[in-house]
Order: structure tokens, then C-alpha cells, then sequence
């Protein structure tokens, strides 16, 4: 069977991605859960949409079950997975409405929303290890299939980003964005990290992709509702080109990264 490609995506997917394509939900049964993936029909090569909200969204960010989303992709056999996000920008020379490559990732205390450890191996195996990062949690050569796929798309790659995982489902204080920017982080969200995370440690090949839709820029006046809504709506145009395009063309890259696992 041919490696598949899959795409994780947010609420604001939930309802162009379904008109775009013929999708076919597929439950996943995993030792942590069921998890739905919904088949892309009519691509070259197996293509798997994952709405980590649901479909409708009905989810806080808090309440997705990330290690059965990430074993119900490892077990459809994904390759490459682009893990999509929203996010508010921190840097005032990064564009909003514009797609942005992560090109790494602050996430000081590794753990999930429940409170446990980031980690697929919460238990001895003969599969767990050490996650040792040769190139970091995003792949080169998939990051550069996504440049050229936006490039083509018409929505070509604004800028690459530090990201900052900060847990929802609240939004950050001012003193808390301030923080993240002297740390070095350019955006944030409450999704997105642990996802790469856990499909690092199933050696599957990640890609961060993100739009700003808003500046988190403490004592920045914030934009007009209208404005914002109008920033929403060319962010969502740009992402839904770029995240067509990806179902359709993207291939499986090899995992750049190391497993450490101990002799038994």
C-alpha cells in the first residue's frame, strides 16, 4: 500500500474542505480511542483530512484526544502530515491573512491539556524511545514542498515563524504575549504542538502551517470587528488554495529525525 499524506485543520475548514472534495469519514480504531479521519476520494496516492475540533466543530482545544488523532494517522500509514493552525502574531513585521511556515517551536512544559506528558509512550514498550531531533520537528524536504505548492497555489509562504504553544481553551493576558515575544516567539495558539509532537515520536514527517488572523501585540489598538472579519475572510480564501492544492499534490517525505530506542 502506498504512503498516505494527511492534513490536520480547524474549525474554519469545517465547512469549505467538505465542499471541495468527496470526502468518506472513516472511524479509526486505536488503543487510545476512535478517532475519524475522512478519506480525500480521487487522489493519486491516499490523502486523509483530520478536523481536530470534529465535524461540526464541537471541541475545545482542551478536549481533543491528540495521541488517538495521532495513531489513527500512523495507522492509515501517513507520510507527511501539514498541521494547520490560526494564530495571533506577536511580531508586528509578520503579515496577517498570509500563510507562514513554523519553522520551530517553543513548548517549555511538554505536556498535553489533562496534564500528562507530551508523549505516545506513557508506558514501558518495546517501541518507545527517545525522540532525537536531527532537524528539528518540522522536515525540511516536506516544508519545501508546501513552499512550492503555495508558490503555484497563489498564495506564496509570507514568512517563517517561531510558534508558542500555550494551552487553551482561554486566551493569553497581555503580560503573557509579552513574555512569548521576549522568549523569541513570533505567533501562538492553543493547538498545533502537541500534534507535531506526537506524530514526531511515530516518525511521521510534519510541516507547520499557520495564518495570523490577529496581532497579539499588547498595547496595539486592536482592528475594527469589521476589519477583522475581513482579515478572516482573505486568510481563509489564501489557506483553502493552499490546503486544496496539498491534498491533491503533496507527497510522503522521509522522517528526518531519530527514534533512540534501548536494546532490550
Amino acid at each position: 500500500m502506498s504512503q498516505a499524506v494527511g492534513v490536520i485543520l480547524g474549525s474554519a475548514f469545517s465547512e469549505a474542505i467538505p465542499d471541495a472534495f468527496d470526502l468518506e469519514a472513516r472511524e479509526v480504531e486505536t488503543e487510545w480511542g476512535r478517532h475519524t479521519l475522512h478519506r480525500v476520494r480521487g487522489t493519486d496516492r491516499p490523502a486523509y483530512v483530520s478536523f481536530r475540533h470534529g465535524l461540526p466543530h464541537r471541541l475545545l482545544p482542551n478536549q481533543i484526544d491528540y495521541r488517538a488523532q495521532a495513531a489513527a494517522l500512523k495507522k492509515v500509514g501517513c507520510g507527511a502530515l501539514v498541521v494547520t493552525s490560526s494564530v495571533g502574531v506577536l511580531d508586528a513585521d509578520v503579515p496577517l491573512d498570509r500563510p507562514l511556515l513554523v519553522e520551530d517551536l517553543l513548548m517549555l512544559d511538554n505536556r498535553l491539556p489533562d496534564g500528562s506528558a507530551c508523549t505516545m509512550f506513557d508506558a514501558p514498550s518495546a517501541d518507545h524511545g527517545h525522540l532525537v531531533l536531527n532537524e528539528g520537528m518540522f522536515a525540511e524536504a516536506l516544508d519545501d514542498q508546501v513552499r512550492e505548492v503555495a508558490a503555484a497555489a497563489e498564495a506564496p509562504i509570507a514568512d517563517e515563524v517561531v510558534f508558542a504553544y500555550v494551552q487553551g481553551p482561554r486566551s493569553k493576558t497581555a503580560a503573557e504575549n509579552r513574555l512569548w515575544a521576549r522568549l523569541g516567539a513570533q505567533v501562538n495558539s492553543m493547538t498545533l504542538a502537541p500534534e507535531v509532537v506526537l506524530a514526531n515520536e511515530l516518525e511521521i514527517p510534519c510541516s507547520g502551517l499557520v495564518t495570523g488572523h490577529k496581532y497579539s501585540i499588547p498595547d496595539r489598538t486592536p482592528p475594527e470587528e469589521d476589519a477583522l472579519a475581513d482579515t478572516l475572510d482573505r486568510s481563509r480564501d489564501a489557506q483553502l488554495r493552499l490546503v486544496t492544492t496539498l491534498l491533491e499534490t503533496l507527497a510522503p517525505v522521509p522522517f528526518p529525525n531519530t527514534l533512540y530506542r534501548f536494546d532490550p
